[in-house]
């Protein structure tokens, strides 16, 4: 049984008469959303699918908190944007000039990644929330049960309580009526007249009626269980660093049972994943990361779902795109290949389940021997489709035209060592150093090479006999040495694309004009 199945099992379990699961998930618009973020949102999906296959309705809500204060400038911003800092992400203006407010500029590039994996949530903006008063009772509730939130928080903490930090301890921030920011001290709260008194470090004072206002703010570890009570949140993922003991989930979860009367939703923690060769968090304001998008320029979306969907939550691994790529394609094509033959076992099966947008799609061409191909051709689509299709590869011409450009980003940006190209000369040197019987093989595949008119079945049976030998373990080794010679005079490198397709992507006569000697 699959993870997400598992977790979809207890739910049920634990909620026998529930007529609509709830999970949630969320992510600050801090930055670009990487690919770390992302798992937060996949995992969430993946329950969800697995409660719809279990028969159960589902609502898969997805929290903007861009009522969040904007902390830092990323790494990819102007610098100037630091006179910012301390307010929430929805006042700050787009870095890029192209969208109404940071905020809107990251959640609009993020919205339209997930459309691409088929990923669908219901969006909700935290900053429209919170200033069209549905959290103010919430809000009130926390500011009359504030000294036994404080009570709460301090028994998490290893600092000493105190009387006078108790009294002076509110549960809100306050988005300054003047400057805007969050650089506000919050004086008293009368709960009769419902007022908070206020000032900032910018010398605004003010009153605050709570039912009317648009810049309170619950904070973190008040405003997350406070959303649970309000959307009956049944299921929620978490990253590793709200996981911990004191993290903001146990905090949280005894927040929501004590002040707001409801019990946390189940939560799945998750291990970051990391780039390949850095040992660095992934991070927005560092830069240290890869999106969505970047990904989706080499791999297609079922790659990048399956990656997630093949790992437990809880097991941290790598993204490379170096080799890593062709071994990853390989294997969801192997296993995609397998999935319409039930011989998969039920946790790879239920995971390429998962990872397919539409089962119904035509499946696309091998991703390793297209990227083998297109630097022999320039690159060239239309004779790709021409040998792709000579080669029996002409149902999903769509499909093909996609994964090659994905091949052809991702070798011109990640691999240019993959860059080969044809010989312009015979390699007289390396001839000479072969055995008498090296060379008699390279004699006979020319030949062959003139008969021509073979198709590709007869012609490699061919191929194979001229290096033929009693004993199967030699002739097996003859026939690899076969090709790596005929790679290495060919191209400079002791592999390459299937000799049929070699034939017609370098052609007879170039061919001829490389290998007889």
């Amino acid at each position: 049984m699959h993870w997400s199945e598992k977790i979809a099992s207890r739910l049920i379990e634990n909620h026998p008469e529930q007529q609509t699961f709830v999970c949630a998930s969320g992510i600050s618009p801090s930055g670009h959303i990487h690919i770390g973020n992302f798992r937060e949102v996949v995992t969430t999906y993946f329950v969800s699918r697995a409660l719809e296959k279990a028969g159960k309705q589902v609502r898969f809500i997805f929290s903007w908190d861009d009522f969040d204060r904007f902390r830092k400038v990323p790494l990819h911003v102007d610098p100037s944007f630091e006179q910012y800092i301390g307010k929430p992400y929805t006042q700050v203006p787009c870095p890029y000039g192209c969208h109404t407010s940071y905020a809107e500029h990251f959640e609009q590039e993020f919205e339209e990644a997930l459309q691409v994996f088929g990923i669908r949530p219901e969006f909700i903006y935290q900053s429209k929330e919170y200033q069209s008063g549905r959290y103010a009772p919430g809000i009130l509730h926390a500011l009359r049960s504030r000294g036994e939130i404080y009570d709460i928080l301090m028994s998490f903490k290893t600092g000493e309580a105190s009387e006078a930090d108790k009294a002076a301890f509110y549960p809100v921030s306050i988005y300054c009526g003047d400057c805007g920011k969050d650089s506000t001290t919050v004086h008293s709260f009368d709960d009769d007249k419902e007022l908070l008194t206020y000032s900032c470090e910018c010398g605004h004072h003010s009153n605050l009626s709570v039912p009317e206002a648009d810049n309170i703010k619950l904070q973190w570890k008040i405003d997350w269980p406070m959303r649970w009570n309000l959307e009956q949140v049944l299921f929620e993922p978490g990253g590793r660093d709200h996981s911990s003991e004191t993290g903001s989930y146990n905090v949280a979860s005894v927040i929501s049972e004590r002040i707001f009367g409801s019990a946390p939703p189940m939560y799945e923690p998750y291990e970051f994943i990391r780039i390949k060769g850095s040992f660095a968090k992934m991070s927005s304001s560092s830069g240290n990361n890869y999106t969505p998008d970047d990904l989706l320029k080499v791999y297609a979306p079922e790659n990048i779902l399956f990656l997630f969907a093949k790992y437990l939550p809880g097991a941290a691994f790598h993204i490379g795109m170096d080799e890593d790529v062709l071994r990853n394609y390989t294997e969801f094509e192997r296993y995609r290949k397998a999935y319409d033959s039930l011989t998969l076992t039920d946790d790879i099966r239920a995971a390429v389940e998962l990872s397919l947008i539409d089962p119904l799609d035509k499946k696309a061409p091998g991703f390793g021997p297209i990227a083998g191909l297109l630097p022999l051709i320039h690159f060239d689509q239309k004779l790709l489709l021409e040998i792709m299709t000579r080669n029996g590869e002409n149902e999903n011409v769509q499909g093909l035209q996609q994964t090659a450009e994905r091949a052809e980003y991702w070798i011109r940006h990640w691999m240019p060592q993959k860059l080969v190209t044809v010989n312009t000369r015979r390699d007289n040197k390396l001839y000479d150093t072969l055995e008498a019987h090296e060379q008699e093989w390279l004699a006979a595949f020319c030949r062959l090479l003139r008969t021509g008119g073979m198709e590709d079945e007869p012609l490699m049976k061919a191929i194979y006999a001229i290096c033929y030998d009693e004993d199967k373990k030699s002739m097996k080794n003859n026939q690899k040495r076969l090709f790596m010679l005929i790679y290495q005079l060919v191209l400079s490198q002791e592999t390459g694309p299937r000799i049929p397709v070699l034939i017609q992507a370098v052609g007879v006569e170039k061919l001829l004009a490389l290998l007889d000697f």
